[in-house]
């Protein structure tokens, strides 16, 4: 089984390509020039695998939560090849990526959501499956989702958009750090278990999971706060 995957929901543009449990890719920096390199790094990657859309069996996307624009990007690439491919589309939670690539099996997820504000959610692996703890949210960082217990790794941009976080998990963190974001290696892991299940949906179903329904303040709302 073959699965491309792309990835763009934060400054990180990455496409993975899961064949067998074997997983290749490239990832940049592209700070917002995700549309420009995307197509040229999946030809890139699947090039160098020696594969082409009509050999894959589906295709992965980190579906948010995430910059508005990036995750729109994946979800959008992703639907057009999809439906040219006639292959079936999975979108993946951009912080149960991170969960999946830290080797850990108690994760703690935040990506900074701007204006003060964490995307969240809790991860714990058993028997070899992820469940959530906290499904992905919006919040501040002193009201971020109570877990239990300790050994929890906090990862993600979300680390340090207010010492309030670390206040709120004070005594239940094994480690810290807020350098990982989210990457198509583990978009591709998830997915090729998704479309394993019979999961994958067909492209006009693939949609981008967005947890703020606000992204701006109103005037009102921005004098207030002044």
């Amino acid at each position: 089984m073959r699965i491309l995957a792309l990835e763009t929901s934060t400054e990180y543009c990455s496409v993975a390509l899961w064949q067998a449990g074997e997983i290749s890719g490239r990832s940049e920096l592209a700070g917002q020039r995700h549309s420009e390199i995307l197509m040229d790094m999946m030809d890139a990657v699947l090039a160098d695998a020696g594969v082409t859309l009509q050999q894959l069996d589906g295709l992965a996307f980190g579906r948010g939560p995430g910059s508005f624009t990036g995750v729109r990007i994946a979800c959008g690439v992703a639907q057009g090849l999809a439906i040219g491919a006639d292959i079936p589309v999975v979108g993946v939670c951009t912080l149960a990526a991170l969960a999946e690539a830290s080797g850990q099996d108690k994760v703690i997820a935040v990506l900074d959501a701007r204006m003060g504000e964490l995307y969240h959610a809790a991860y714990e692996k058993q028997a070899g499956e992820w469940r959530e703890a906290s499904a992905p949210c919006v919040c501040k960082p002193g009201d971020a989702p109570a877990v239990s217990g300790s050994g929890w790794h906090l990862l993600g941009s979300g680390v340090g958009v207010s010492p309030a976080l670390l206040e709120r998990y004070a005594g239940q963190l094994a480690a810290i750090d807020g350098s990982v974001a989210p990457q198509a290696s583990a978009i591709a892991s998830l997915g090729a278990r998704e479309i394993r299940r019979g999961a994958g949906l067909d492209a006009a179903q693939a949609l981008p999971l967005y947890v703020r329904d606000k992204v701006a303040l109103t005037t009102a709302e921005r004098l207030c706060a002044k």
